[in-house]
């Protein structure tokens, strides 16, 4: 009667065990992935760290799986940011500045793979305009870098929503302009800037700091975060608002 028992008890244990497997692979499976690409770190010469910080805060609460990604290049220039002006003569790399935001987890843009993940996210930063396209140099005669532009064209031909913060909006306007795709994206409000976007190939929209801007179409999300700012708090509803939306479009 005991080793009848024992079998009994090993086999309950065994089908809790398979059962709890299958739960959390369920799980798994219905977690969203997501790609984040970086410019480098730093406000004024990479990602902004609070909208990057933020952006992978949201992601963490839905429960979804992140791969952050950067080009492996030099910046455009280093910047003090105490002082707001260039360090002369220092040279840094996106990818070794962009690892300081992930803890060191980060792979090259070139290794990215669209058929990996569910949606892309790129935070804003004027590394952004510097680093991952040149709109701070040529504006609307910009050219977007490779690997990013690559990224925004193969999620939208899959079908997969993309989220863009503060200037980086410019950088997919010119991607999917240059194709003859019009999407929908906002900077916020500033003119110079969202004429620049028309003149591309998208529409701009205004919108405030706490909000977003959805192509239902394209599935393009855009917030304005720190093109308008000015706090923290503003800066983090709109990219709450953004995630959120990404993570429902996938």
């Amino acid at each position: 009667m005991l080793i009848h028992f024992a079998y009994l008890t090993y086999f309950v244990d065994r089908f809790r065990f398979n059962n709890n497997i299958k739960i959390i692979q369920k799980w798994e499976a219905k977690m969203a992935k997501v790609a984040v690409i970086l410019a480098g770190s730093g406000v004024y010469d990479g990602s902004e760290l609070h909208e990057a910080v933020l952006t992978l805060l949201h992601l963490d609460e839905k429960d979804a799986k992140v791969q952050c990604f950067a080009p492996d290049k030099a910046q455009m220039h280093v910047i003090n940011h105490a002082k707001g002006e260039p360090s002369e003569g220092e040279e840094r790399n996106v990818l070794v500045e962009a690892a300081r935001i992930s803890r060191g987890d980060i792979q090259p843009l070139s290794k990215g793979q669209t058929d990996d993940y569910d949606a892309l996210i790129v935070p804003g930063g004027f590394g952004v305009a510097k680093n991952l396209c040149d709109f701070a140099v040529k504006g609307a005669d910009c050219d977007v870098e490779p690997g990013l532009e690559r990224a925004l064209l193969e999620f939208h031909e899959a079908g997969k929503p993309v989220g863009c913060l503060c200037i980086a909006p410019v950088a997919a306007a010119k991607a999917f302009g240059s194709r003859g795709i019009k999407v929908k994206l906002t900077i916020g409000n500033d003119p110079d800037t969202s004429a620049a976007i028309n003149t591309m190939g998208a529409e701009h929209v205004n919108c405030p700091v706490d909000d977003i801007v959805v192509d239902e179409e394209n599935k393009i999300v855009t917030t304005p975060a720190y093109m308008l700012g000015p706090s923290i708090a503003q800066v983090n509803k709109g990219i709450a608002k953004l995630v959120d939306k990404v993570i429902s479009m996938c």
